[in-house]
Protein backbone atom coordinates (compact mmCIF):
# COMPACT_ATOMS: atom_id res chain seq x y z
CA UNK A 1 0.00 0.00 0.00
CA UNK A 2 1.80 3.31 -0.92
CA UNK A 3 1.88 5.52 2.24
CA UNK A 4 0.12 8.87 2.30
CA UNK A 5 2.16 12.07 1.18
CA UNK A 6 3.28 14.04 4.54
CA UNK A 7 1.21 16.91 2.96
CA UNK A 8 -1.85 14.95 3.46
CA UNK A 9 -1.44 13.78 6.35
CA UNK A 10 -0.63 16.87 8.13
CA UNK A 11 -3.69 17.99 5.92
CA UNK A 12 -6.23 15.40 7.57
CA UNK A 13 -4.15 16.52 11.38
CA UNK A 14 -5.17 19.90 11.05
CA UNK A 15 -8.97 18.99 9.95
CA UNK A 16 -9.34 16.90 13.00
CA UNK A 17 -7.83 18.66 15.11
CA UNK A 18 -10.73 21.89 13.95
CA UNK A 19 -13.25 19.37 14.06
CA UNK A 20 -12.21 18.16 17.51
CA UNK A 21 -11.59 21.33 18.98
CA UNK A 22 -15.04 22.60 18.13
CA UNK A 23 -16.31 19.35 19.50
CA UNK A 24 -14.99 19.95 22.75
CA UNK A 25 -16.30 23.30 23.08
CA UNK A 26 -19.71 21.69 23.32
CA UNK A 27 -18.85 20.13 26.67
CA UNK A 28 -17.99 21.66 30.02
CA UNK A 29 -14.78 20.53 30.95
CA UNK A 30 -14.08 20.25 26.88
CA UNK A 31 -11.85 23.09 27.10
CA UNK A 32 -9.25 22.10 30.05
CA UNK A 33 -9.35 18.80 28.61
CA UNK A 34 -7.91 19.78 25.57
CA UNK A 35 -5.02 22.57 27.33
CA UNK A 36 -3.73 20.02 29.95
CA UNK A 37 -3.88 16.89 27.85
CA UNK A 38 -3.46 17.95 23.83
CA UNK A 39 -2.25 21.29 23.18
CA UNK A 40 1.09 20.77 25.37
CA UNK A 41 1.91 17.98 22.44
CA UNK A 42 2.12 20.48 20.17
CA UNK A 43 3.39 23.17 22.08
CA UNK A 44 6.33 20.22 22.23
CA UNK A 45 6.92 19.71 18.56
CA UNK A 46 7.55 24.06 18.33
CA UNK A 47 9.94 23.75 21.14
CA UNK A 48 11.32 20.42 19.05
CA UNK A 49 11.65 22.92 16.03
CA UNK A 50 13.31 26.31 17.72
CA UNK A 51 15.59 23.75 19.51
CA UNK A 52 17.38 23.14 15.94
CA UNK A 53 16.85 26.25 14.63
CA UNK A 54 19.61 27.55 15.56
CA UNK A 55 22.16 24.62 15.39
CA UNK A 56 20.68 24.60 11.55
CA UNK A 57 21.60 28.60 10.63
CA UNK A 58 24.73 27.86 12.23
CA UNK A 59 26.20 24.96 10.30
CA UNK A 60 24.22 25.38 7.37
CA UNK A 61 25.48 28.90 6.64
CA UNK A 62 29.54 28.15 7.72
CA UNK A 63 28.60 24.98 5.22
CA UNK A 64 27.43 27.12 2.61
CA UNK A 65 30.33 30.24 2.74
CA UNK A 66 32.75 28.15 3.00
CA UNK A 67 31.73 25.80 0.12
CA UNK A 68 32.10 29.36 -2.07
CA UNK A 69 35.45 29.08 -2.13
CA UNK A 70 35.20 32.98 -3.16
CA UNK A 71 33.88 35.73 -1.31
CA UNK A 72 33.07 37.71 -4.31
CA UNK A 73 29.92 34.67 -5.21
CA UNK A 74 28.80 35.62 -1.42
CA UNK A 75 28.37 39.27 -2.08
CA UNK A 76 26.27 38.64 -5.26
CA UNK A 77 24.12 36.21 -3.41
CA UNK A 78 23.50 38.52 -0.28
CA UNK A 79 22.85 41.71 -2.80
CA UNK A 80 20.23 40.01 -4.68
CA UNK A 81 18.88 38.38 -1.37
CA UNK A 82 18.21 41.89 0.04
CA UNK A 83 17.18 43.74 -3.15
CA UNK A 84 14.23 40.91 -4.13
CA UNK A 85 12.99 40.57 -0.59
CA UNK A 86 12.30 44.20 -0.46
CA UNK A 87 11.09 44.62 -4.25
CA UNK A 88 8.35 41.78 -2.78
CA UNK A 89 7.50 43.46 0.65
CA UNK A 90 6.87 47.08 -1.06
CA UNK A 91 4.52 45.21 -3.96
CA UNK A 92 3.05 43.10 -0.84
CA UNK A 93 2.02 46.26 1.07
CA UNK A 94 0.92 48.06 -2.34
CA UNK A 95 -1.58 45.01 -2.63
CA UNK A 96 -2.96 45.14 0.93
CA UNK A 97 -3.12 49.44 0.60
CA UNK A 98 -5.08 48.97 -3.13
CA UNK A 99 -7.74 46.17 -1.86
CA UNK A 100 -8.59 48.41 1.57
CA UNK A 101 -9.29 51.50 -0.13
CA UNK A 102 -11.16 49.84 -2.89
CA UNK A 103 -13.29 47.55 -0.71
CA UNK A 104 -13.46 49.47 2.60
CA UNK A 105 -14.07 47.29 5.26
CA UNK A 106 -13.93 49.75 7.83
CA UNK A 107 -16.92 52.03 6.74
CA UNK A 108 -19.05 48.92 7.99
CA UNK A 109 -17.90 48.85 11.13
CA UNK A 110 -21.37 50.27 13.18
CA UNK A 111 -20.06 52.60 16.74
CA UNK A 112 -22.14 49.91 18.47
CA UNK A 113 -19.40 47.19 17.44
CA UNK A 114 -16.34 49.13 17.91
CA UNK A 115 -17.71 49.79 21.66
CA UNK A 116 -18.14 46.29 22.30
CA UNK A 117 -14.79 45.31 20.58
CA UNK A 118 -13.22 47.95 22.48
CA UNK A 119 -15.12 47.24 25.68
CA UNK A 120 -13.64 43.26 25.30
CA UNK A 121 -9.99 43.79 24.13
CA UNK A 122 -8.70 47.50 24.80
CA UNK A 123 -7.48 46.46 28.46
CA UNK A 124 -6.39 43.23 27.18
CA UNK A 125 -2.69 42.20 28.49
CA UNK A 126 -2.14 41.44 24.72
CA UNK A 127 -2.82 44.62 23.62
CA UNK A 128 -0.99 46.59 25.71
CA UNK A 129 2.31 44.23 25.75
CA UNK A 130 2.57 44.92 22.27
CA UNK A 131 1.73 49.12 22.46
CA UNK A 132 4.70 48.91 25.30
CA UNK A 133 6.80 47.29 23.37
CA UNK A 134 6.61 49.15 20.09
CA UNK A 135 6.76 52.29 22.13
CA UNK A 136 10.26 50.85 23.20
CA UNK A 137 11.13 50.24 20.06
CA UNK A 138 10.45 53.71 18.56
CA UNK A 139 12.47 54.91 21.34
CA UNK A 140 16.24 53.67 20.11
CA UNK A 141 18.46 55.44 18.06
CA UNK A 142 18.25 55.48 13.93
CA UNK A 143 20.88 53.03 13.67
CA UNK A 144 19.57 50.98 16.75
CA UNK A 145 18.47 48.09 14.21
CA UNK A 146 22.21 47.57 13.31
CA UNK A 147 23.49 47.71 16.82
CA UNK A 148 21.06 44.95 17.23
CA UNK A 149 22.81 43.05 15.03
CA UNK A 150 25.86 42.63 16.40
CA UNK A 151 26.21 40.31 19.37
CA UNK A 152 28.78 40.94 22.45
CA UNK A 153 28.27 36.87 23.21
CA UNK A 154 27.48 34.85 20.33
CA UNK A 155 26.39 31.85 22.92
CA UNK A 156 23.85 34.72 24.52
CA UNK A 157 23.02 35.13 21.13
CA UNK A 158 22.41 31.29 20.37
CA UNK A 159 20.63 31.07 23.27
CA UNK A 160 17.58 33.41 22.44
CA UNK A 161 15.70 32.30 19.19
CA UNK A 162 15.03 36.02 18.69
CA UNK A 163 18.05 37.14 18.65
CA UNK A 164 18.80 35.27 14.84
CA UNK A 165 20.25 38.35 13.33
CA UNK A 166 22.84 38.04 15.87
CA UNK A 167 23.32 34.38 15.50
CA UNK A 168 23.44 35.34 11.28
CA UNK A 169 26.20 38.01 11.54
CA UNK A 170 28.11 35.92 14.03
CA UNK A 171 27.83 32.81 11.30
CA UNK A 172 28.95 34.79 8.78
CA UNK A 173 32.15 36.33 9.87
CA UNK A 174 32.96 33.00 11.17
CA UNK A 175 32.32 31.68 7.74
CA UNK A 176 34.63 34.00 5.44
CA UNK A 177 37.63 33.97 8.22
CA UNK A 178 37.18 30.44 7.54
CA UNK A 179 37.74 30.96 3.59
CA UNK A 180 39.92 33.91 4.40
CA UNK A 181 42.45 31.28 6.49
CA UNK A 182 42.70 29.07 3.65
CA UNK A 183 41.16 25.63 2.79
CA UNK A 184 43.74 23.64 4.66
CA UNK A 185 43.41 25.26 7.97
CA UNK A 186 39.73 25.58 7.81
CA UNK A 187 39.55 21.80 7.19
CA UNK A 188 38.58 20.35 10.29
CA UNK A 189 36.67 23.06 11.23
CA UNK A 190 34.53 22.71 8.13
CA UNK A 191 33.95 19.04 8.60
CA UNK A 192 32.72 19.39 11.55
CA UNK A 193 29.70 21.38 10.32
CA UNK A 194 29.80 19.95 7.55
CA UNK A 195 28.65 16.68 10.11
CA UNK A 196 26.90 19.14 12.34
CA UNK A 197 24.47 19.95 9.23
CA UNK A 198 23.83 16.34 8.09
CA UNK A 199 22.90 15.60 11.81
CA UNK A 200 20.52 18.70 12.16
CA UNK A 201 18.88 17.87 8.68
CA UNK A 202 18.38 14.50 10.23
CA UNK A 203 16.79 15.56 13.15
CA UNK A 204 14.13 17.37 11.33
CA UNK A 205 13.63 14.77 9.65
CA UNK A 206 12.37 12.69 13.03
CA UNK A 207 10.84 15.83 14.20
CA UNK A 208 8.37 15.63 11.18
CA UNK A 209 7.14 12.04 11.77
CA UNK A 210 5.29 13.27 14.42
CA UNK A 211 3.88 16.64 12.39
CA UNK A 212 0.77 15.37 11.69
CA UNK A 213 -0.02 14.52 15.31
CA UNK A 214 1.50 17.64 16.37
CA UNK A 215 -0.86 20.14 14.22
CA UNK A 216 -3.79 18.24 15.26
CA UNK A 217 -3.23 18.65 18.84
CA UNK A 218 -2.08 22.98 17.79
CA UNK A 219 -5.49 23.73 15.63
CA UNK A 220 -7.79 21.91 18.81
CA UNK A 221 -5.82 24.62 20.94
CA UNK A 222 -6.29 27.34 18.87
CA UNK A 223 -10.32 26.83 18.22
CA UNK A 224 -10.83 26.22 21.94
CA UNK A 225 -9.10 29.26 22.73
CA UNK A 226 -10.77 31.19 19.91
CA UNK A 227 -13.06 34.52 20.77
CA UNK A 228 -17.03 35.74 20.75
CA UNK A 229 -17.93 34.95 17.28
CA UNK A 230 -20.10 37.29 17.32
CA UNK A 231 -17.14 39.33 17.11
CA UNK A 232 -15.80 37.42 14.69
CA UNK A 233 -18.45 37.24 12.26
CA UNK A 234 -18.32 41.82 12.80
CA UNK A 235 -14.55 41.71 11.47
CA UNK A 236 -15.72 39.13 8.54
CA UNK A 237 -15.05 42.00 5.63
CA UNK A 238 -11.77 43.38 7.54
CA UNK A 239 -10.59 39.73 7.09
CA UNK A 240 -11.60 38.93 4.17
CA UNK A 241 -9.97 41.94 2.48
CA UNK A 242 -6.71 40.48 4.11
CA UNK A 243 -6.75 36.45 3.02
CA UNK A 244 -7.71 38.01 -0.47
CA UNK A 245 -4.22 40.27 -0.79
CA UNK A 246 -2.37 37.21 0.87
CA UNK A 247 -4.08 34.62 -1.86
CA UNK A 248 -2.62 37.44 -4.34
CA UNK A 249 0.78 37.07 -2.95
CA UNK A 250 0.37 33.86 -3.25
CA UNK A 251 -0.22 33.80 -7.14
CA UNK A 252 2.74 36.43 -7.48
CA UNK A 253 5.10 34.18 -6.02
CA UNK A 254 4.14 31.21 -8.37
CA UNK A 255 4.66 34.06 -11.19
CA UNK A 256 7.79 34.52 -10.32
CA UNK A 257 8.64 31.13 -9.91
CA UNK A 258 6.85 30.29 -13.42
CA UNK A 259 9.23 33.43 -15.14
CA UNK A 260 12.34 33.50 -13.59
CA UNK A 261 13.08 29.90 -12.99
CA UNK A 262 10.87 28.30 -15.58
CA UNK A 263 9.65 25.59 -13.09
CA UNK A 264 5.68 24.13 -12.48
CA UNK A 265 4.54 26.48 -9.91
CA UNK A 266 2.08 23.64 -8.97
CA UNK A 267 5.28 21.80 -8.56
CA UNK A 268 6.79 24.55 -6.23
CA UNK A 269 3.41 24.66 -4.20
CA UNK A 270 2.79 20.88 -3.86
CA UNK A 271 6.50 20.81 -2.22
CA UNK A 272 6.32 23.69 -0.30
CA UNK A 273 3.28 22.44 1.46
CA UNK A 274 4.28 20.65 4.57
CA UNK A 275 6.05 23.64 5.64
CA UNK A 276 3.32 25.97 4.48
CA UNK A 277 0.91 24.04 6.30
CA UNK A 278 3.09 23.88 9.54
CA UNK A 279 3.55 27.69 9.27
CA UNK A 280 0.02 27.86 9.43
CA UNK A 281 0.37 25.63 12.82
CA UNK A 282 2.68 27.34 14.23
CA UNK A 283 2.35 31.21 13.03
CA UNK A 284 6.17 31.07 13.36
CA UNK A 285 8.60 31.60 10.59
CA UNK A 286 11.09 30.65 13.02
CA UNK A 287 9.70 27.77 14.16
CA UNK A 288 9.19 26.58 10.67
CA UNK A 289 12.34 27.21 9.49
CA UNK A 290 13.86 24.22 9.74
CA UNK A 291 11.29 22.17 7.73
CA UNK A 292 11.27 25.42 5.05
CA UNK A 293 15.08 24.82 4.48
CA UNK A 294 14.72 21.13 4.27
CA UNK A 295 12.02 21.29 2.14
CA UNK A 296 14.03 23.93 -0.22
CA UNK A 297 17.09 21.96 -0.28
CA UNK A 298 15.98 18.71 -0.70
CA UNK A 299 12.56 18.87 -2.18
CA UNK A 300 12.82 22.06 -4.60
CA UNK A 301 17.00 21.78 -5.81
CA UNK A 302 18.13 25.18 -4.06
CA UNK A 303 21.97 24.58 -3.11
CA UNK A 304 22.96 25.37 0.20
CA UNK A 305 25.39 27.97 -0.55
CA UNK A 306 22.47 29.73 -1.35
CA UNK A 307 19.04 28.40 1.08
CA UNK A 308 21.78 28.74 4.34
CA UNK A 309 21.65 32.48 3.96
CA UNK A 310 18.59 33.09 2.07
CA UNK A 311 16.01 31.40 4.28
CA UNK A 312 17.32 32.55 7.92
CA UNK A 313 17.47 35.87 6.48
CA UNK A 314 14.28 35.50 5.26
CA UNK A 315 13.09 34.64 8.13
CA UNK A 316 13.57 37.86 10.12
CA UNK A 317 13.39 40.32 7.42
CA UNK A 318 11.12 39.19 5.16
CA UNK A 319 7.81 39.61 6.55
CA UNK A 320 5.38 39.73 3.20
CA UNK A 321 2.13 38.34 4.41
CA UNK A 322 2.58 40.76 7.78
CA UNK A 323 3.48 43.98 5.98
CA UNK A 324 0.35 43.07 3.84
CA UNK A 325 -1.21 42.76 7.06
CA UNK A 326 -0.18 45.97 8.23
CA UNK A 327 -1.95 48.00 5.30
CA UNK A 328 -4.99 46.67 5.69
CA UNK A 329 -5.35 46.56 9.28
CA UNK A 330 -3.71 50.72 9.69
CA UNK A 331 -6.42 51.88 7.19
CA UNK A 332 -9.22 49.99 7.81
CA UNK A 333 -8.23 51.47 11.60
CA UNK A 334 -8.72 55.06 10.37
CA UNK A 335 -11.80 54.24 8.10
CA UNK A 336 -13.36 52.49 11.50
CA UNK A 337 -12.56 55.11 13.42
CA UNK A 338 -13.11 58.61 10.94
CA UNK A 339 -9.55 59.04 10.93
CA UNK A 340 -8.69 60.75 7.85
CA UNK A 341 -5.62 59.33 6.04
CA UNK A 342 -3.88 60.84 2.94
CA UNK A 343 -2.42 60.05 0.36
CA UNK A 344 0.88 60.66 1.62
CA UNK A 345 -0.10 59.27 4.91
CA UNK A 346 -0.57 55.93 2.95
CA UNK A 347 2.93 56.34 1.48
CA UNK A 348 3.94 56.67 5.06
CA UNK A 349 2.50 53.48 5.60
CA UNK A 350 4.89 51.53 2.59
CA UNK A 351 7.92 52.93 4.07
CA UNK A 352 7.26 52.83 7.52
CA UNK A 353 5.91 48.94 7.00
CA UNK A 354 9.01 48.17 4.97
CA UNK A 355 11.53 49.14 7.58
CA UNK A 356 9.21 48.16 10.53
CA UNK A 357 9.64 44.63 8.98
CA UNK A 358 13.15 44.77 8.79
CA UNK A 359 13.47 44.95 12.57
CA UNK A 360 10.29 42.19 12.97
CA UNK A 361 10.80 38.98 15.11
CA UNK A 362 9.79 36.20 13.15
CA UNK A 363 7.20 34.78 16.31
CA UNK A 364 3.08 35.41 16.33
CA UNK A 365 2.22 38.01 17.47
CA UNK A 366 4.97 40.57 16.04
CA UNK A 367 2.73 42.11 13.47
CA UNK A 368 0.66 44.12 16.05
CA UNK A 369 3.96 45.63 17.53
CA UNK A 370 4.84 46.50 13.86
CA UNK A 371 1.01 47.81 13.48
CA UNK A 372 1.34 50.07 16.66
CA UNK A 373 4.38 51.65 14.82
CA UNK A 374 2.93 52.22 11.54
CA UNK A 375 0.02 53.74 13.20
CA UNK A 376 2.42 56.30 15.09
CA UNK A 377 4.02 56.86 12.21
CA UNK A 378 0.90 58.55 10.17
CA UNK A 379 -0.01 60.73 13.30
CA UNK A 380 -2.92 58.62 14.85
CA UNK A 381 -3.88 59.72 17.92
CA UNK A 382 -1.89 57.72 20.89
CA UNK A 383 -5.14 57.66 23.03
CA UNK A 384 -6.77 55.83 20.24
CA UNK A 385 -4.23 53.09 20.14
CA UNK A 386 -5.40 50.91 22.34
CA UNK A 387 -8.68 51.11 21.02
CA UNK A 388 -7.31 50.41 17.31
CA UNK A 389 -5.44 47.30 18.60
CA UNK A 390 -8.81 46.05 19.94
CA UNK A 391 -10.56 46.65 16.55
CA UNK A 392 -8.58 43.68 14.87
CA UNK A 393 -7.24 41.80 17.96
CA UNK A 394 -10.32 39.03 17.98
CA UNK A 395 -9.09 37.73 14.13
CA UNK A 396 -5.28 38.55 14.98
CA UNK A 397 -4.47 35.11 15.14
CA UNK A 398 -6.36 33.36 12.51
CA UNK A 399 -5.14 36.00 10.27
CA UNK A 400 -1.04 35.45 11.88
CA UNK A 401 -1.55 31.81 10.72
CA UNK A 402 -2.33 32.94 7.21
CA UNK A 403 0.38 35.26 6.98
CA UNK A 404 2.72 33.69 8.21
CA UNK A 405 2.04 30.83 5.22
CA UNK A 406 2.89 34.04 2.94
CA UNK A 407 5.86 34.72 4.73
CA UNK A 408 7.21 30.92 4.68
CA UNK A 409 6.12 30.95 0.73
CA UNK A 410 7.92 33.75 -0.16
CA UNK A 411 11.57 33.71 1.39
CA UNK A 412 11.34 30.06 -0.69
CA UNK A 413 10.25 31.99 -3.77
CA UNK A 414 13.81 34.34 -3.20
CA UNK A 415 15.67 31.26 -2.42
CA UNK A 416 14.61 29.91 -6.07
CA UNK A 417 15.37 32.53 -7.79
CA UNK A 418 18.71 34.20 -6.04
CA UNK A 419 19.58 30.29 -6.87
CA UNK A 420 18.79 30.84 -10.37
CA UNK A 421 20.54 33.64 -10.98
CA UNK A 422 23.83 32.48 -9.75
CA UNK A 423 23.52 29.01 -11.31
CA UNK A 424 22.31 27.49 -7.96
CA UNK A 425 19.40 25.96 -8.77
CA UNK A 426 19.36 21.64 -9.27
CA UNK A 427 17.67 18.98 -8.91
CA UNK A 428 16.48 17.98 -5.74
CA UNK A 429 17.61 14.89 -3.56
CA UNK A 430 15.21 13.85 -1.16
CA UNK A 431 16.88 11.99 2.06
CA UNK A 432 13.96 9.82 3.87
CA UNK A 433 14.88 9.70 7.78
CA UNK A 434 15.49 5.94 7.50
CA UNK A 435 17.78 6.13 4.84
CA UNK A 436 21.30 4.48 6.87
CA UNK A 437 19.06 2.45 9.04
CA UNK A 438 19.74 -1.23 8.78
CA UNK A 439 16.97 -3.42 7.73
Amino acid sequence: MRKLELHWQILIGMLLGILFGFAMTYVDWGKDFVSDWIQPLGTIFVKLLKLIAIPLIVASLVKGISDLKDISKFRNIGLRTIGIYIITTVFAISIGLVLVNLMQPGKGISQETVQKLTDTYAGDAGVTSKIEEASRQQNSGPLQFLEDMVPDNAFAAMSDNGLMLQVIFFTIFLGISMLLIGEEKAKPLKDFFDSMNEVVLKMVDLIMLTAPYAVFALLAGVVVSSSDPDLLLALLKYALVVLLGLALMIVFYCIMVSVFTKKNPLWFLKEMSPAQLLAFSTSSSAATLPVTMERVEEHIGVDKEVSSFVLPVGATINMDGTSLYQGVAAVFISQALGFDLTFTGQLTIVLTALLASIGSAAVPGAGMVMLVIVLESIGFPSDKLAIGLALIFAVDRPLDMCRTIVNVTGDATVSMMVAKSVGKLGEPKVKNWDDNLKK
